[in-house]
């Protein structure tokens, strides 16, 4: 599911960088955003403990934000916290690959590598038709199986 910059951020945060700091000093000098997955509180700590868990690698969000200016296109190497819901951080991940492709064009193994439900692609689908759907409403335009994605796949780098 697609990530959201946490509002509001609390000490674990950057209690996690520096214990990440101490282990991996050539990221000092690194730059990082902290976020949740998904769009509640219980879908967003699931899918932090799936990423802890290195079971959840990969992440897909509309190409749509991007475009619009709302998000950061995600490049490889970059370094995130993931937080849950409360943006308690949970483990540090670096970005492997990004994708840019339909929505139609996900693959049973992309359903996989996020990690989600009983992980296959038509679990995924399900799931990510309905968070696109709400993901757009706001914006009055409606899902269809051709809209652009951002795949972005990460490993968990810290925890």
């Amino acid at each position: 599911m697609s990530n959201r910059l946490v509002k509001n951020s609390n000490t674990s945060v950057e209690e996690l960088w520096k214990r990440h700091i101490k282990q991996y000093p050539e990221h000092v000098n690194s730059k990082y955003k902290h976020y949740y997955f998904c769009d509640n509180e219980k879908c967003a700590n699931e899918l932090a403990e799936l990423v802890k868990n290195e079971i959840k690698k990969a992440t897909a969000s509309l190409l749509f934000w991007y475009d619009k200016g709302e998000e950061v296109m995600p490049e490889v190497s970059d370094i995130n916290i993931i937080t849950d819901w409360s943006g308690m951080a949970q483990c540090i991940i670096r970005t492997v690959k990004v994708t840019i492709l339909s929505f139609k064009e996900v693959t049973a193994e992309m359903a996989y590598k996020e990690g989600e439900g009983d992980r296959s692609l038509e679990y995924w689908k399900n799931a990510h038709v309905n968070f696109f759907i709400r993901d757009l409403k706001n914006e009055n335009l409606k899902f269809t199986e051709d809209l652009k994605i951002v795949f972005e796949e990460f490993e968990m780098i810290y925890k």
